[in-house]
C-alpha cells in the first residue's frame, strides 16, 4: 500500500472458513500483522465455530462467524459478501483459504474495485512430492504463506505472536469441573483425526496410555470430538482411574486453556496439534501419511518431537491424509512401535521439568 494509503485506517477482510486446523494456523499470521498496524481493523471472516480463536485478542482484530448453511450457493455468499461489504467498508481483501467459496467472496470485492490478495498454496510442488516424482524438501510453512498475503497487500511485519493467553489472564479455576491439579503431570492424548491414514492405531493408543497412566503423580486429558471418540474415551475412563475425557465439558477457550496447562500433548497431525502450539505446550505428534516438510506442523513446534518412520518411500503419500493407503496395510502407522511413543513423550517431560 501507498503512503497515502498507510496515511488513514483500513478495514481488511481476512478469509479462512476451515479446517480447524488451518483456521487456528492463521492467528499467529493476522496478530502478528494487526499488531503492527493498529489503526487499521481486521475483520476475520470464519466458521462461527470457530470464533473464540480471535476473541479478545487484539482490539483491531474482529471475528465475523458465520454458518455458511446459511449462504448456499454463488447467490448466497454474493449476499454474504455485500452485506459484509456494507456494513464494515472493507478496503481490502486477504484470502487465507483460496477454494471456491473464498474466490466468490473476494471476486465481488475484486469487482467493487477493492484490492485482493490470496494464498499461493503451490500446489503443483506439494503435488508432485505426494506423487514421488519430486524429492522430498522443506516447503514454506503454511503460516509464512498466510504472512505473504498480508506482505502482497502491502502490510509486512515481523513474526510477534506469541501465545494465545498473551493479552487474557490463564485463570485455573475455570477447570475446577475437572479437579485438575497443577502440581501432577498431567498429559493430553488426542488420538483422532479426520481421516484414517493420519490415525495411530487406536490399540496401540491405548498401549501408549496405559503405559503414561501406570506413572505415579501423573493424569491424562482426552481430546477429541464426536460420538465414536466419546464412546471409546469413555471406555478408558472407566478403565483407567486418572484420565478424564474433555469432550463436551469445555467451551474452546477453556480448552486452549486446560492444553496451556499440560506438559506435553500426543496428537496426530490434527487441529490438537495446532491448538497446543497457539498455546506453546510441547506436542508429540505421531505422523503417518503426511509429513512436516509440507508446511502443516505445528507452529514453534520441535520437529524432534515427531514420531515417524523415515524409511518409508511411500512417505508422504498425500498432503492432507485424505488418500487411501495404495499399499493397503497403513505401514507408516502400523510399524511404529508404541514404546517409541512413551519414550518421546518422557524425554519431552525431562526436558520441560
Amino acid at each position: 500500500m501507498n503512503k497515502k494509503e498507510k496515511a488513514h485506517s483500513l478495514n481488511i477482510l481476512v478469509i479462512r472458513f476451515s479446517a480447524f486446523g488451518d483456521v487456528a494456523m492463521t492467528l499467529p499470521a493476522l496478530y502478528s500483522v494487526a499488531k503492527a498496524y493498529p489503526t487499521h481493523t481486521f475483520y476475520m471472516l470464519t466458521s462461527k465455530n470457530f470464533e473464540a480463536l480471535f476473541t479478545d485478542q487484539l482490539p483491531n482484530i474482529k471475528v465475523v462467524g458465520v454458518d455458511l448453511k446459511q449462504y448456499k450457493g454463488v447467490n448466497g455468499l454474493l449476499h454474504l459478501a455485500s452485506k459484509i461489504r456494507r456494513k464494515y467498508k472493507i478496503d481490502a481483501v486477504a484470502d487465507l483459504h483460496s477454494v471456491l467459496r473464498s474466490y466468490v467472496i473476494r471476486s465481488y470485492f475484486f469487482l467493487c474495485g477493492k484490492k485482493v490478495r490470496f494464498i499461493n498454496k503451490d500446489r503443483a510442488k506439494k503435488k508432485a512430492i505426494t506423487s514421488h516424482k519430486a524429492p522430498l524438501t522443506q516447503l514454506k510453512h503454511t503460516i509464512d504463506r498466510y504472512n505473504d498475503v498480508f506482505m502482497n497487500l502491502g502490510l509486512d511485519s515481523e513474526m510477534s505472536f506469541k501465545s494465545y493467553f498473551e493479552n487474557k489472564t490463564r485463570d485455573v479455576s475455570k477447570l475446577n469441573s475437572l479437579f485438575f491439579d497443577a502440581d501432577k503431570s498431567n498429559i493430553g492424548i488426542a488420538p483422532f483425526a479426520m481421516h484414517a491414514e493420519k490415525m495411530y492405531p487406536i490399540d496401540k493408543m491405548e498401549e501408549v496410555l496405559n503405559k503414561i497412566a501406570a506413572k505415579s503423580n501423573t493424569h491424562i486429558y482426552l481430546f477429541g470430538g464426536g460420538k465414536k471418540e466419546k464412546e471409546k474415551f469413555e471406555e478408558w475412563e472407566a478403565k483407567y482411574p486418572n484420565v478424564t475425557s474433555v469432550i463436551g465439558k469445555l467451551t474452546l477457550e477453556n480448552e486452549l486453556l486446560l492444553i496451556s496447562f499440560l506438559s506435553v500433548i500426543v496428537s496426530m497431525d490434527s487441529a490438537n496439534m495446532h491448538l497446543a502450539s497457539l498455546v506453546n505446550t510441547p506436542v508429540v505428534s505421531i505422523l503417518g501419511a503426511t509429513h512436516p516438510f509440507l508446511g502443516f506442523y505445528g507452529f514453534n513446534q520441535s520437529l524432534s518431537n515427531a514420531v515417524q518412520l523415515d524409511d518409508l518411500d511411500c512417505r508422504p503419500c498425500s498432503v492432507f491424509g485424505n488418500v487411501p493407503c495404495w499399499r493397503g496395510d497403513h505401514v507408516c502407522m502400523n510399524r511404529i512401535d508404541p514404546q517409541t511413543v512413551v519414550e518421546k513423550i518422557e524425554s519431552v517431560l525431562k526436558s520441560t521439568n
